[in-house]
C-alpha cells in the first residue's frame, strides 16, 4: 500500500478545519481538488476515509487514524526544519501571524522592518484577529503564531498539550482621568466615580475588577467600551476614568487624558502563543523581533531563559488565550 504524504496534508487539513470548504482555503486549492485528492487517498487505503453521510463532513475511524499520523508526520517536519535551520542558519518561508490591534500597531509593524533586514527570505503575512477567534485559527492552521494577552495578576488561562507560549513583555497599567477631575492619590479616591470599562473577557475587563476588588469598592461601570481609542475618547469626553496599558496609552493621550501617578495597578503579560508542531524557527525569528520591539517601546522585557520559542515553551502546557482590545 503506497501513501502519498502529498495527500495525508489535505486530509490532516479536512481534520484541522473540519470540512472540505475550510481545508481548500487554509491550502490555497479548489474544494473539488481537495475532495479529488481525498477520494484517490480512500483508493490507495482500500477504505473509507471520510463520512459523507451527513451535512458537514466528518471522517471515518480510518480517516481519524490517518489524520493523527499526517499530525505526526508534520511535527517531524517542523523539527527537521529546525535542525536544518541551525545548519544553515537561514529563515526561509511563509508565516502568518494573529495580533490585537496595539500589538500590531506598536510592536508588530516595527518587527516586520527588522524581520525583513534579518530574514530577507521570510514571508510574514500580519492578521488582525484576537480571542477565540484567534485561537481556532491557530489551532486548525490558518496562522502560524498569534499575539496574546492576559492580566498579570490572574493566572494565565491552561489550554492543553497542543499549544505553547513565549512571553514577549509585560505592559504596566495607567490609570487615565478627565482632564478636569482633581488628581487621585490611589485608585481608591476614585471608588465613587464613574469608570469607562473593558468587557471582562479582556485583560484590562479582568484588571479593573482585580484592582477594585484590591482597593475595597466595586466600579460604577458606567460605559462599556471594548478599543483602547474608544475608551480614550470617553475619558477625554469626561464620561469617566479608565485603565489602560502603557502601549496603548501613547505620547499624545496625556494632551486630552490625565495620567496620574497611581501605584498598584499591575501589568498585563503579552506573549506568543503557537502550535508545537508549528513552523518553528520562523516562530522563533518572530518571537525574538517582538521582544526588540518591546524593549523600544519601553516595555518591561518579560523573562525568559534566551532559548528558542520552542525550547523556552517545552513541557508546559500554559497558554494565554483572552485578545484584548
Amino acid at each position: 500500500m503506497e501513501l502519498d504524504p502529498r495527500r495525508l496534508r489535505v486530509l490532516r487539513a479536512v481534520a484541522l478545519r473540519g470540512g472540505v470548504m475550510d481545508a481548500a482555503r487554509l491550502l490555497h486549492l479548489s474544494p473539488s481538488a481537495v475532495s479529488q485528492q481525498l477520494v484517490q487517498l480512500e483508493r490507495e487505503v482500500g477504505l473509507p476515509l471520510v463520512d459523507r453521510s451527513r451535512r458537514r463532513v466528518g471522517l471515518t475511524p480510518a480517516g481519524r487514524l490517518l489524520a493523527a499520523r499526517a499530525e505526526r508526520i508534520e511535527q517531524e517536519l517542523a523539527e527537521a526544519r529546525r535542525e536544518l535551520t541551525e545548519l544553515s542558519g537561514r529563515v526561509v518561508g511563509p508565516v502568518t501571524i494573529a495580533a490585537f490591534s496595539t500589538a500590531v500597531c506598536h510592536l508588530l509593524a516595527p518587527a516586520l522592518r527588522s524581520l525583513q533586514e534579518a530574514h530577507p527570505e521570510l514571508q510574514p503575512r500580519v492578521v488582525e484577529l484576537e480571542g477565540p477567534s484567534a485561537l481556532r485559527e491557530l489551532r486548525t492552521g490558518g496562522c502560524d503564531l498569534v499575539v496574546t494577552e492576559h492580566d498579570g495578576g490572574n493566572a494565565a488561562s491552561s489550554d492543553g498539550h497542543d499549544l505553547a507560549s513565549a512571553p514577549v513583555a509585560d505592559d504596566e497599567y495607567r490609570v487615565v482621568t478627565p482632564v478636569g477631575w482633581p488628581r487621585p492619590a490611589s485608585v481608591r479616591d476614585l471608588a465613587d466615580r464613574p469608570w469607562i470599562a473593558c468587557p471582562e473577557d479582556t485583560a484590562c475587563g479582568r484588571a479593573l475588577l482585580r484592582i477594585c476588588a484590591d482597593h475595597g469598592f466595586t466600579a460604577r461601570r458606567d460605559h462599556v467600551c471594548r478599543e483602547f481609542p474608544t475608551v480614550l475618547a470617553m475619558v477625554a469626553a469626561g464620561a469617566g476614568a479608565a485603565v489602560v496599558p502603557t502601549l496603548a496609552l501613547g505620547r499624545a493621550a496625556s494632551a486630552v487624558v490625565a495620567v496620574p501617578a497611581v501605584s498598584g495597578v499591575g501589568h498585563r503579560r503579552i506573549s506568543a502563543l503557537f502550535r508545537r508542531s508549528g513552523p518553528e524557527p520562523l516562530t522563533s525569528a518572530v518571537v525574538g523581533a517582538l521582544r526588540v520591539s518591546a524593549e523600544q517601546a519601553g516595555l518591561i522585557p518579560a523573562p525568559h531563559d534566551g532559548t528558542s520559542a520552542a525550547e523556552s515553551s517545552r513541557g508546559r502546557d500554559a497558554a494565554e488565550v483572552s485578545g484584548p482590545p
